[in-house]
Order: C-alpha cells, then sequence, then structure tokens
C-alpha cells in the first residue's frame, strides 16, 4: 500500500480542515494538496506545501524590470517573454514543497539535481518496509546497441520470466536476512545504520523534497523527456501534471519553449541558412560532429 492507514488520516485530517489566508492561492494546485498520486508498483508524490502562483512570477518581473517590461501587454505575454529569453529569477519566487516515496536507484538519479532541499527517511533510525520495485514486463529491456545509458529492445518470454522471478527472489532475500540481522529475539542484533547495507537498490525510501519552480522546471525538461529513464520519467510526469494546474501560465510557456523547443548552435543555425538558400549540406561539410548531425537531422530531416 502507497499510503500507511496513519497517512491516510493524516491527509483526511488536512483536507477537511481548511483555514483562512491572506496568501496567494491557487485552485488548481489546492485539488492537489496533500493528495497523494500513485507512480510506479507502490510509490507516490503528494503536495505538501506550495508558495506563489503566475501572479507571483508577474510581480517579481516587474519588480526586476520595471519600464523593461511595459511594453509586455498582459500578465501572459510577460511570462512567455520572460521564459523566451531565459529570465530565470522570477521564476525562483514560486515554491512547492512535495512529499515523494521512490526506488532508492531512482532517488540516487534525482538528488543529482543539487538545487533543492532534501529530508529523507532515515534508515539508521527506522526499518524500512518490505516494499521493492518490481518492473512491468514491458519495462524489461536489454541494454541499447546506441545510447550506453539507454534500453533497447523488451526482453521476452523465458528470459523476461527468469529476470522477474530473480528481481523478486533477490530482493525478498536481501529483506529476510536484514531482519534476521534486526532480530531481537534472544539476540543484541546488528545496528539499523549497518544491516542496512544489505538491503537491495529497488527498495522504497521516501523524502520531503522543496524547490523553486525555475529548479522544478529545469528538472522537469530532463526527467520528463522521452529520453529519460522510465522510472524516473513517470515520477517527473506526475509532477508536470501537477504543476500544471498550479501555474498553468507559466506551464504553458514552459510546454512551448523548453519541452517543445529547440536550440539550435551555431553551426546548426549555419546549416539551415544554408539549406533555405538551396544549398544541398551533409555532415562532412557541416562542421559537425557525427553525433551533433544525428541530432540535428532528427529535428530537421
Amino acid at each position: 500500500m502507497p499510503l500507511t492507514p496513519d497517512q491516510l488520516a493524516e491527509i483526511d485530517a488536512a483536507r477537511t480542515t481548511p483555514r483562512q489566508t491572506l496568501r496567494a492561492v491557487s485552485e488548481g494546485m489546492e485539488a492537489h494538496l496533500y493528495r497523494a498520486h500513485p507512480v510506479l508498483d507502490h510509490g507516490f508524490v503528494r503536495v505538501i506545501d506550495y508558495m506563489g502562483d503566475d501572479a507571483a512570477i508577474v510581480q517579481a518581473a516587474r519588480v526586476s524590470y520595471g519600464a523593461g517590461t511595459k511594453h509586455v501587454s498582459n500578465d501572459e505575454g510577460l511570462i512567455r517573454y520572460l521564459m523566451r529569453h531565459w529570465h530565470s529569477t522570477p521564476f525562483e519566487m514560486c515554491e512547492v514543497k512535495l512529499h515523494v516515496k521512490l526506488p532508492v536507484f531512482v532517488a540516487r538519479q534525482w538528488i543529482r539535481h543539487r538545487t533543492a532541499n532534501v529530508n529523507e527517511y532515515s534508515a539508521r533510525y527506522s526499518i524500512l518496509d518490505r516494499e521493492f520495485y518490481i518492473p512491468e514486463p514491458a519495462q524489461l529491456a536489454a541494454q541499447s546497441t546506441v545510447n550506453n545509458q539507454g534500453r533497447g529492445a523488451v526482453l521476452e518470454g523465458a528470459e523476461a520470466a527468469r529476470v522477474l522471478e530473480t528481481l523478486k527472489r533477490d530482493a525478498a532475500t536481501s529483506y529476510d536476512h536484514y531482519e534476521e540481522m534486526l532480530s531481537q529475539e534472544g539476540q543484541q542484533g546488528l545496528a539499523r545504520e549497518l544491516a542496512r547495507m544489505n538491503l537491495p537498490m529497488n527498495i522504497y525510501t521516501q523524502w520531503y523534497w522543496k524547490t523553486d519552480l525555475h529548479n522544478l522546471f529545469h528538472f522537469l525538461r530532463l526527467r520528463a523527456d522521452t529520453h529519460a529513464q522510465y522510472e524516473i520519467r513517470v515520477y517527473a510526469e506526475a509532477i508536470a501534471a501537477t504543476v500544471r494546474d498550479w501555474v498553468p501560465i507559466a506551464f504553458a510557456a514552459f510546454e512551448d519553449y523548453r519541452m517543445g523547443g529547440v536550440t539550435l548552435s551555431a553551426k546548426a543555425i549555419t546549416v539551415l541558412k544554408r539549406r533555405l538558400a538551396g544549398e544541398a549540406v551533409g555532415q562532412e561539410d557541416s562542421g559537425m560532429s557525427k553525433g551533433e548531425w544525428r541530432e540535428f537531422v532528427e529535428v530537421w530531416g
């Protein structure tokens, strides 16, 4: 079960006791507040708190830029201008705190985004639950032959069954040994901070993760991308759905300029200009490496 009975009771109590506030409120985010959105087999994402909305971005920008934004006729136009010209500080005026339950190996990839405040469940003080991430068969794939950090063809038949059985058996065995080392029945037992070293990377952990909107957009641009690892991408997609309701104008600009946009190198711009002028340009006379040319062709053909 993703949430414990105590956590569910806490959520129900929080959502049934609304309080008056003079703070800016996002109605879209209020609908998500405290609720847990399931991710993977035992994980979830839920909003614990937030600050600001689209108006907070506009307010900060007009203080910062003053007369420089007078030509922008409305809030949406200003936010799109900020996103288009990479003016990041106004987006830092919005913050969100998330409670996330996720496999340890996903957490170790996630923590590379160092622009957040994190407080994680401590296995030094508490005993971890017997909950492991076991992939759906469709996510069991071989190593990619063209990308050293990606997946290739999906495993099938006996090979897929063998891998699943190994994952389940190893996780269960490791946890059994973890419990045995902690045993207090007539034994002193091993310290929790030492016993945890035997646990597998697919066991679940939890943390509170607080960040501002600028850095959250950076996280989403990388982790909600189709090239991101599936297990972290589904968390990013769940967060993105929440952010879309929290700051709809800013998120629409983010989708347009960051998720749906393309950044061109000086060499790529030169190649496009030559092509528009009717010149046939190949990789050999583009000045690009093979990798750069492949990525260019994927977008521009």
